[in-house]
């Protein structure tokens, strides 16, 4: 789903303590590969780094690069670490994949699971993404295009050229071509990739590793966390990429990662290079509080009350626990970023030094008349569209929508059926026709529990109701109420009874006599369509404001370039790949407190407790770690867990490779640090810490505790 308002530019003086680029401290900065040689080799050279600019980035023949995957088209970030195509990434990432490979029998969740061969990997639905090249085509998209060109002609210009540069670099749909705006709209880069879609686990640790400290230390530093698993990426005999097969081979990739397990220090090298997702660094001082009184508060609440009631289902059942292991997971990951964001925005004073910001802006566009007739409005115009979102409640209706629509599954699982309307006006349809959605129903009601989910519609469709104006309610809710008075748990138990879409087997009686009559007097059905409705015509407003938008976002990016015109300006995060460099640091995130920048197996022990089940200990784990017998992974006694580095991620680079200055893997990236919530909005250099896995504690759990010296042997490991 498309976010409303994403970045804008807003530039911090040299001196404010939110930084953005250029002159900036190194750890700041997502940047290009292809651009890292002129821009950024000569600071990164100078912090230690012993690679050169084409063992980084090359097309022609084998570099870094090629050994960084996009996991499922940018949920997460891996990395290759074998000559047969073995892969890292975290344990949250394969998460969802084992826990479709669970049962109450098989409890991968729990008990973890290790391939001691090829032949035990087990089939997921990943993929994986390779990066063949990255091109700057600017020039060709916005040939011809000036100051003076209208936003249709431009926009209308920019899909030609895109298409005809999509249907010309996919050489008849071997690649994958993708071509996106940066700086929004100011520059344009086309990414061409070859995915594989034949991808086995390979290993995870039990979720008493994986997930050691649960919610609790979920962005929390210090951190004991094994957040790892082990994926094989496989090929058609030939090489190319291919559906699953038997006869299919491990990739022979390009290049992989040797694995370290030397000593880290303060102040070593590190780089990190991966897919992060997206970034609001250049948000204005009304974006930034939209988040604060409308986004925040509203995703806070509502996924309060999801994890509630999810928690309580998988108390009650070891199946309900493994189906909704996942989804709880993922709602609560979020639900607690955003709890820390406002916390770090209003702690940072955010609004004010956005709000200096764009007063510097229109005291440079005041000079000269020239900058006044192309970016006098800009400010104005964005502050106007802002205004307009609040009065209208935009973010609040999008976020009740969205958490609403997907949170009750019923409602998402009608959505998914759009087609099945068409089908069945259709009068000389037969049962076979309807076979695809058979199958869908067979995906939808694996990982479901029904009393669960009538449970969560019951909370939403009132929290929607309660919290949401009612001139903007869905058409539907007036005659819910009036039939049940505000009686949700009846209303949700009186629905789930009779709908069809709310049980496979009562979806699959309904497709064995199907009936238009009967789809469209299905009150879940009903529900779903009048939620639907109320989004698209919402979407026509927010359409509106953000057409207002267009132009003065992306002038006032223009400008900022052009007002800061000795400063190297990166893009915010698109789902695209890049880099980012620093240290391995500690820091000081209040008075008199003082964060080392290692873990060790210590903190393992000291967190233990048998009642809480964020901080059991697998028993053979305790043993390993009580004895010391940490093999060549541990010295003096003691054995690296975590580690943290000042190097700038955000969501989408969990499984990253944290690299050393010899492009040795060190370590795998997977959380940030609370003190630093507000960093997709406001860089703060003194507190903004990636937290990774060490790669000697990851060895060890392979190595001792799994025993998977397959593994072990397949590794080109370093000492």
């Amino acid at each position: 789903m498309k976010r409303f308002f994403y970045a804008f530019l807003a530039m911090l003086l040299i001196g404010n303590s939110i930084t953005a680029f250029g002159t900036n401290p190194p750890d700041e900065g997502m940047w290009l590969p292809m651009l890292v040689n002129r821009l950024n080799y000569a600071d990164m050279k100078k912090m230690g780094l012993q690679l050169t600019p084409d063992e980084l980035y090359n097309i022609n023949r084998p570099s870094l690069k090629d050994a960084i995957v996009q996991l499922d088209g940018g949920s997460c970030t891996a990395e290759i670490v074998s000559k047969e195509g073995l892969m890292l990434t975290n344990h949250h990432c394969a998460y969802g994949a084992v826990q479709a490979a669970s049962s109450v029998q098989n409890d991968y969740l729990t008990d973890g699971f290790w391939a001691y061969s090829k032949k035990e990997e087990i089939k997921t639905d990943m993929t994986a993404t390779f990066l063949v090249r990255m091109e700057d085509v600017t020039s060709q998209v916005l040939d011809g295009i000036n100051y003076e060109t209208s936003a249709s002609d431009r926009s209308a210009q920019i899909r030609t050229v895109v298409g005809k540069l999509r249907k010309e670099y996919s050489e008849k749909g071997k690649y994958t071509v993708v071509i996106k705006d940066f700086f929004e709209g100011n520059e344009f880069y086309m990414f061409i990739y070859e995915t594989y879609k034949d991808i086995r686990l390979v290993g995870i640790p039990p979720s008493s590793v994986g997930k050691y400290g649960g919610d609790t230390d979920n962005w929390m530093w210090p951190r004991h966390t094994g957040d790892f698993s082990f994926l094989r990426v496989y090929t058609a005999p030939d090489g190319s990429p291919a559906e699953f097969s038997e006869d299919n081979i491990p990739l022979v990739p390009k290049h992989y990662l040797p694995v370290s397990i030397k000593e880290l220090k303060k102040d070593d090298f590190v780089m990190i290079w991966g897919y992060p997702g997206s970034t609001d660094r250049y948000l204005p001082s009304w974006g930034v509080q939209e988040v604060l009184n409308h986004t925040a508060p509203t995703i806070i609440s509502v996924r309060e009350r999801k994890l509630e009631i999810m928690k309580e289902g998988m108390n009650a059942s070891s199946a309900v626990r493994i189906q909704y292991a996942a989804k709880h997971a993922q709602t609560a990951n979020y639900w607690k970023y955003y709890i820390g964001q406002s916390k770090g925005l209003k702690a940072l004073n955010v609004v004010d030094k956005k709000r200096a910001i764009e007063k510097d802006f229109a005291n440079w566009v005041s000079v000269e008349p020239e900058r006044q007739k192309i970016y006098g409005n800009v400010l104005s115009d964005i502050e106007a569209a802002y205004k307009e979102s609040a009065e209208k409640l935009i973010q609040r209706r999008l976020w009740y929508f969205q958490e609403t629509f997907m949170g009750a599954e019923a409602l998402w699982f009608v959505w998914k059926l759009q087609t099945l309307p068409s089908a069945l006006k259709k009068k000389d349809s037969k049962p076979a026709d309807f076979d695809v959605y058979r199958e869908m129903a067979k995906e939808q009601f694996k990982d479901y529990n029904m009393a669960v989910d009538q449970k969560l519609f019951a909370a939403l469709i009132e929290m929607y109701y309660t919290n949401i104006p009612q001139e903007y309610h869905p058409a539907i809710f007036a005659e819910l109420n009036k039939k049940y008075k505000g009686d949700y748990t009846k209303m949700a138990q009186d629905i789930y009874s009779k709908s069809i879409v709310t049980s496979e087997e009562k979806f699959n009686e309904f497709l064995n006599k199907p009936s238009e009559k009967k789809w469209n007097k299905d009150m879940a059905v009903r529900v779903s369509q009048s939620i639907i409705e109320t989004y698209f015509a919402m979407q026509l407003e927010m359409s509106a404001i953000d057409s207002k938008m267009q132009i003065a976002k992306r002038l006032f990016i223009d400008g900022m370039r052009k007002m800061y015109s000795n400063k190297v300006f990166y893009p915010d995060a698109n789902s695209t790949m890049r880099l980012t460099y620093g240290q391995i640091l500690d820091y000081i995130p209040a008075d008199a407190v003082h964060y080392d920048f290692i873990t060790t197996q210590k903190g393992i022990l000291d967190k233990e407790d048998p009642n809480n089940d964020e901080f059991v200990l697998p028993a053979k784990l305790k043993d390993l770690l009580l004895a010391k017998d940490f093999g060549p992974y541990g010295k003096n006694g003691e054995l690296a867990v975590c580690f943290i580095a000042n190097t700038d991620i955000t969501g989408g680079n969990s499984g990253s490779p944290m690299i050393n200055a010899e492009g040795e893997l060190v370590g795998i990236a997977f959380d940030g640090n609370w003190e630093a919530m507000s960093g997709d909005i406001a860089f703060e250099p003194a507190l903004q810490r990636t937290i990774g896995v060490d790669m000697r504690y990851v060895l060890f759990i392979v190595d001792k505790y799994a025993g998977a010296k397959n593994l072990i042997k397949e590794m080109d490991i370093r000492k």
